[in-house]
C-alpha cells in the first residue's frame, strides 16, 4: 500500500490538498503490515477453500449448466455441495432466483416461522431493508403472515445483551434471529465468537428454537462461518463475499438439512423442494468467484484498514478502528452532516471504474425509511464486494464504505472522498 500512494501522490502532486497527503502517507505507513489475526484468519481461509475445492474433485463437466427447469443441473448440485461443505452445513440452497440476501432471509422466515409463532431478534431493530420486510410494510411477515415478532435491544455498547435474550426466551419462540452485520446502525458488526456465545444462550434456554443467522458482509472474512458454531440456518447474497467479483446474482441458505429443504419448498413448490433451477450456463462463474473468494475479501479488508487510518488521521471518527479485528467488509466513518455525506459520496463516485461521470444525488430507494445516498460503478449491479458506499440521510451521519476487489482501488477511493470533503473546507 505504501508503494501504491507514494505512486497516486508523486504521480499526481498537485490534484491533493496538502493534508490529505500528509494523511495519506501517514495511513500507509500506519497500514502496510497486515496485523497478525489478519494474517492467520487468511491463511486458515483460504486453507479451507483449497481442500474443500480438492476434495469436491469437480471436472469440466460440473461447471455446464442447465435452461428450463434446471433439472439435474450439475453445477447447481456440485456448487450446493461445495458451499455446504465451506459452511460446515448439512445442506445449503444456492440458486439465481434468491436475487439478494434481504431475499434468502425473508424467504426463510416465511418458510420457517408460521402464523402465531413467535421471532425475535437477538441483534436489536434490523437495518431498513429487513425491518420493512419483517415489520412495517403492509405486505410484511407481521402483517400479512401473522407471526409475532419481539426484539432484544442491545447494550450501551452495541453488543448483544444475552442476559436479556435468555429472559425473553421465557416465552415460547419458534425462531431468534441475528444479523452481523451493522446494517444502517452504529454498532460493533459481529464477530463468530460473539455468534458462537448466541447460539449457545439460546440452545440452553430454549432447545426447540432456530437461531437463523444473516451472514451478509460476513463470509470467509474469519476462519468459521455461523453454522460452525451451530446456527441451525445462516443466509447471504452471492453477489457479496462468496461471489469473489464474478456471481452475477444470487443468495444463498446454508445449515440443517431439514430445514433448507423446507426454505426451498417455500420457494418452489411442494414436492419440487430443491430440485429444479437452472443455472443458465454461469456455473463456472460461481465456482471460480468461490474459489477466489477468500483473497479478494482479504483484499476488501486491507482497503478499507487503510480507510480508517486515513479518515482518523483527517479527524473522523471511524468503526472499526484501523487496528481493530475486522468482523465484515464494511468500514463506518462519521460524517458531520447530510452535506458531507453527499461530499464524500460525490468524490468516492470519482473513483469508479464505471459511471465516475456520474454524481449521487439523494433519493427514496426501495426498502430504506430515509432518503438515501449511494455510490458505485460496480461491474455486477449492486455488488457490495466491489467498492461502493451508502448512507442513509439522518443523524448521526455515518457512511458504509464497503467491499472492494483490489485494496488499491478503496485506497484510490477513500482519498478521493477525502479530497471532495477537503475542497468543501471540511
Amino acid at each position: 500500500m505504501r508503494e501504491f500512494v507514494t505512486a497516486l501522490l508523486d504521480g499526481t502532486p498537485q490534484a491533493y490538498h496538502p493534508a490529505l497527503v500528509e494523511a495519506a502517507r501517514a495511513a500507509a505507513q500506519e497500514t502496510a503490515e497486515p496485523l497478525a489475526l489478519e494474517r492467520a484468519q487468511d491463511a486458515a481461509v483460504r486453507a479451507r477453500v483449497l481442500r474443500a475445492f480438492v476434495a469436491a474433485d469437480l471436472t469440466d463437466a460440473d461447471l455446464a449448466g442447465t435452461t428450463g427447469y434446471g433439472y439435474g443441473d450439475a453445477a447447481r448440485e456440485g456448487y450446493e455441495r461445495l458451499l455446504a461443505e465451506l459452511f460446515g452445513a448439512e445442506r445449503a440452497l444456492a440458486r439465481l432466483s434468491l436475487v439478494s440476501g434481504t431475499h434468502a432471509i425473508v424467504a426463510t422466515l416465511a418458510a420457517l416461522v408460521a402464523p402465531g409463532e413467535r421471532l425475535l431478534c437477538a441483534t436489536g431493530r434490523p437495518y431498513d431493508t429487513l425491518c420493512n420486510a419483517i415489520v412495517q410494510d403492509g405486505a410484511s411477515l407481521v402483517n400479512r403472515e401473522h407471526i409475532r415478532y419481539d426484539e432484544v435491544a442491545l447494550r450501551a455498547g452495541g453488543t448483544v445483551d444475552l442476559e436479556a435474550l435468555r429472559a425473553a426466551l421465557a416465552e415460547p419462540t419458534r425462531a431468534v434471529f441475528v444479523q452481523r452485520s451493522r446494517g444502517y446502525a452504529p454498532r460493533p458488526s459481529l464477530g463468530i465468537a460473539e455468534c458462537a456465545q448466541i447460539v449457545e444462550s439460546v440452545h440452553a434456554a430454549s432447545p426447540e428454537t432456530l437461531v437463523l443467522v444473516d451472514n451478509c458482509y460476513g463470509e470467509f472474512v474469519e476462519e468459521r462461518e455461523p453454522t460452525h458454531v451451530g446456527a441451525d440456518l445462516c443466509m447471504g447474497s452471492l453477489i457479496k463475499n462468496p461471489g469473489g467479483g464474478l456471481a452475477p446474482t444470487g443468495g444463498y441458505v446454508a445449515g440443517r438439512a431439514e430445514l433448507v429443504e423446507a426454505v426451498a419448498t417455500r420457494l418452489y413448490a411442494p414436492g419440487l423442494g430443491d430440485r429444479l433451477g437452472p443455472t443458465l450456463g454461469l456455473g463456472r462463474l460461481f465456482f471460480q468467484g468461490l474459489f477466489q473468494a477468500p483473497l479478494i475479501v482479504r483484499e476488501a479488508l486491507r482497503g478499507l484498514r487503510f480507510a480508517a487510518a486515513l479518515f482518523a488521521r483527517l479527524g473522523y471518527a471511524v468503526d472499526p478502528a484501523p487496528d481493530a479485528p475486522r468482523r465484515d467488509i464494511i468500514q463506518g466513518i462519521r460524517l458531520r452532516d447530510g452535506d458531507e455525506l453527499v461530499a464524500f459520496a460525490r468524490g468516492l463516485q470519482r473513483s469508479m471504474p464505471i459511471n465516475a461521470r456520474f454524481a449521487p444525488e439523494p433519493g427514496p430507494v426501495p426498502g430504506y425509511i430515509d432518503r438515501v445516498v449511494m455510490a458505485g460503478g460496480s461491474f455486477v449491479g449492486g455488488a457490495t464486494l466491489e467498492l461502493s458506499c451508502d448512507a442513509p440521510l439522518r443523524a448521526p451521519f455515518d457512511v458504509y464504505l464497503q467491499g472492494g476487489i483490489m485494496a488499491e482501488h478503496t485506497a484510490f477511493g477513500a482519498m478521493a472522498a477525502a479530497q471532495a470533503l477537503l475542497e468543501r473546507g471540511c
